[in-house]
C-alpha cells in the first residue's frame, strides 16, 4: 500500500549509519522528504562501533530510493555538534518537519548476564549517556524549529512497547533503563509539543534484521532463515525497511496527532496503516514474544505475520 506523499517536507535522522535509521532515512527519502542522516561513521573515520557503514552509504541509498539526503557527521554527545547541525538545517530549508531520534551505539557495551553491582559502572553509565543523554541533547535544540510551522513529528526509536516493558525485565539494568527512559521521553516531549500542534511517539521495531543481527547469526538478509537452525523464533523477524516504512506513514498521517505520546511498534502500526515488509508480510513481534515465545511454546508464525 502507497502511503502519502512527503514532499517538501526536512526530516532529521539522528543514528542514520545503520540498522532502523538508515532504513527510516531511505524510505522518507523516497516518500519524498529531504533528510539530514546523522552519525559518527564516515567514509573517513569509523566510530567506537568500528563496523563498516557510513553516513554517506545511507545518503546514497536514499538517493538510489528516488530521496534526497544530506550526510552530517555528528556526535550527539556533543551539544554544540547538534546545534550547528540544527541552525544549518534552519539555514538551508527554513523548517523541520520530522525527527527521528535513533542514537544508540550501545550494541557492544551492555551484559546480557551481569548485575547492577558486576556490570562495569563506567560502561553502564556510558550506555545511558549514548542511549538517553543523545535524544536529550537532540530535541533540546531542534524542537524550536520544530514548533515554527504546526504538524511536526517527533519519534523516540526503543526497544519495547510501554506495556511490554512494564512487564518484562530487559536484558539488564543499564538496558532496561535505557530502553524505558526513551519511552517516557516520548510522553513527556507529547505533553510539550501539542500546545505547538506538534506530535512525539515512541517506536519500536520488532525483531530487526539488522545488520549487527545477520552478522550475529552469520546470515545475510539473502539467507536470513538458515538462522532457524539455531533459535526457531527469528522466524518472526523484519527488515529495517518494516521501521522505516512505519514511520513514513506516521510523518505522512495528518492525523497523527492521535498517536501524542503512545508507544507504538512496527507490527501494530502495519495493521492501520496497510504497510508490508519487503517480502509482503505484516510481522506482528511484540504479540508474538508475548504469545508465543515467552510462553515457552515451540516456534509458529501462523497468524503472526
Amino acid at each position: 500500500m502507497n502511503q502519502g506523499r512527503l514532499d517538501g517536507k526536512i526530516a532529521v535522522v539522528a543514528g542514520a549509519t545503520r540498522g532502523a535509521g538508515r532504513a527510516i532515512a531511505v524510505e522518507l527519502g523516497a516518500a519524498g522528504a529531504t533528510v539530514y542522516v546523522t552519525g559518527r561513521s564516515t567514509r573517513g573515520q569509523r566510530s567506537e562501533i568500528d563496523r563498516p557503514e557510513t553516513i554517506e552509504e545511507t545518503a546514497d541509498l536514499v538517493a538510489a530510493a528516488g530521496g534526497r539526503a544530506i550526510p552530517v557527521q555528528v556526535d550527539h554527545l556533543e551539544s554544540g555538534q547538534v546545534k550547528a547541525l540544527i541552525e544549518r538545517v534552519g539555514r538551508e530549508q527554513g523548517r523541520l518537519d520530522v525527527l527521528v531520534n535513533n542514537i544508540w551505539g550501545g550494541e557492544s557495551l551492555f551484559s546480557w548476564t551481569d548485575r547492577l553491582w558486576e556490570h562495569s559502572l563506567d560502561t553502564g553509565l556510558r550506555i545511558l549517556r549514548l542511549a538517553v543523554d543523545t535524544h536529550i541533547i537532540t530535541s533540546h535544540h531542534a524542537l524550536p524549529l520544530m514548533i515554527q510551522n504546526p504538524g511536526g513529528l517527533v519519534v523516540e526509536m526503543t526497544d519495547g512497547t510501554a506495556d511490554y516493558n512494564a512487564e518484562n525485565y530487559r536484558v539488564s539494568f543499564f538496558y532496561d533503563l535505557a530502553k524505558t527512559s526513551v519511552l517516557r521521553m516520548a510522553f513527556a516531549q507529547g505533553k510539550e509539543l501539542a500546545p505547538h500542534g506538534a506530535t512525539a511517539v515512541a517506536l519500536t521495531p520488532g525483531w530487526m534484521r539488522s545488520e549487527i543481527m545477520l552478522d550475529a547469526f552469520g546470515v545475510t538478509e539473502a539467507n536470513w532463515r538458515d538462522a532457524l537452525a539455531a533459535q526457531p523464533h527469528f522466524a518472526i523477524s523484519e527488515t529495517p525497511a518494516y521501521t522505516g516504512r512505519a514511520v513514513a506513514a506516521l510523518a505522512a498521517d495528518p492525523q497523527v496527532a492521535r498517536w501524542n505520546g503512545r508507544s507504538l511498534s512496527s507490527g501494530q502500526l502495519a495493521q492501520v496503516y496497510g504497510f508490508t515488509d519487503i517480502d509482503g508480510s505484516r510481522p506482528d513481534a511484540w504479540r508474538y514474544l508475548v504469545e508465543v515465545q515467552d510462553q515457552g511454546k515451540p516456534a509458529d508464525v501462523t497468524s503472526y505475520r
